[in-house]
């Protein structure tokens, strides 16, 4: 759905007012733990990635802990994330590259993020921006369906979608807006059913106007 300037700017206005100083819910206290937690994220909620990390960080530290496992060893630690096998094979394969050519440290760069394995853009785009303040945008399911409700974009797919939010969002603010859409999809947006009548968007989002206010 299209949206105009002048509502694009006043949305993220008011999302930058209600959300202000909102940051990824992925416990973590280096980049490192950032990038297998973010890996393990995927199909998973960061809830429940917060009750595996900790124990998992305690038992194995660093990548040269995690290169030196097989998959069957790491996989028990962490089965509740869902494909679990998967996970497990590409945070080692992760790990194993992170030590040899790296010397142990996460890469900064999004594209260089994304030879790793396991790590596609969207992932590649939260580490680089929330480890490294990295100006990125990170489009999971939350921000995919909350701009596109709100006209911040108009596209049918992730990457689209990252490009015009991009274009419709200043540079400097990229990192917040993620968060900022990722809250108010959590928290207002939902998937199935949407929490317009408490939404402070509404005379600005087309979604409402287009679908909601002529039902109402």
């Amino acid at each position: 759905m299209e949206n105009t300037k002048e509502n694009m700017d006043k949305i993220l206005e008011l999302l930058e007012e209600r959300y202000r100083g909102a940051g990824t819910e992925l416990k973590h206290d280096n980049p490192f733990q950032l990038l297998i937690a973010t890996i393990l994220s995927a199909q998973c909620t960061d809830r429940q990635v917060n009750k595996v990390t900790p124990s998992l960080f305690e038992k194995f530290p660093r990548p040269e802990d995690f290169a030196a496992l097989e998959p069957e060893e790491l996989e028990p630690h962490i089965k509740s994330c869902g494909f679990y096998k998967t996970k497990s094979r590409n945070i080692i394969a992760t790990c194993k590259i992170l030590v040899q050519k790296f010397d142990g440290q996460v890469p900064r760069d999004i594209k260089t993020l994304q030879t790793l394995p396991g790590v596609g853009r969207k992932t590649a785009n939260v580490v680089a921006s929330n480890a490294f303040d990295v100006d990125a945008i990170a489009v999971d399911t939350h921000v995919f369906r909350v701009s596109n409700r709100l006209g911040l974009a108009n596209a049918k797919n992730v990457l689209e979608t990252e490009k015009q939010l991009m274009e419709n969002i200043p540079k400097n603010k990229w990192r917040d807006a993620h968060h900022w859409l990722i809250h108010h999809g959590r928290q207002i947006c939902n998937a199935r059913k949407p929490k317009c009548e408490i939404c402070f968007l509404t005379p600005y989002c087309p979604y409402y106007q287009d679908k909601v206010k002529d039902q109402e």
